[in-house]
């Protein structure tokens, strides 16, 4: 059962980790996608989403990286709460994404999932705890 739920938590981090890479990399690649969603308050949206695309593509390699896995999910799980400030923003303020603004369902949905996701890196994280829990006993 141990081993089961170990297979699914690596299976977890390397679907997470380039999941969150490639959402990095696009930070690059359209970074005027990402823009309209940045809180006004933050100013300057360009450095806020390039800033952010770093972060998601080191936190998603420490996913991959299974040795970095413990701190790469509480870190992940910290920054979704923190990221989910952008999609409060473009919910509230009804900002439209590629000229298209989400339903109230849609919105719902994303809320679920990026709480989904930061379960999930807790989750990861919390079977490195108990990796470092043993190694203290030993």
């Amino acid at each position: 059962m141990a081993i089961e739920r170990r297979r699914v938590q690596s299976l977890f981090a390397l679907t997470l980790g380039p999941a969150f890479v490639w959402v990095g990399i696009q930070h690059f690649v359209d970074p005027a996608f990402f823009e309209p969603i940045v809180p006004a308050v933050l100013g300057n949206p360009p450095f806020w989403v390039y800033a952010s695309g770093v972060v998601e593509m080191a936190l998603g390699a420490g996913m991959i990286v299974r040795s970095s896995r413990r701190i790469a999910g509480y870190s992940t799980a910290a920054f979704l709460v923190v990221l989910y400030w952008a999609n409060l923003n473009m919910w509230l303020n009804e900002i439209p994404l590629s000229g298209t603004t989400f339903s109230t369902p849609a919105h719902i949905a994303r809320a679920i999932a990026q709480l989904v996701m930061i379960a999930m890196a807790v989750w990861i994280a919390q079977r490195f705890d108990h990796i470092k829990q043993e190694e203290k006993r030993v």
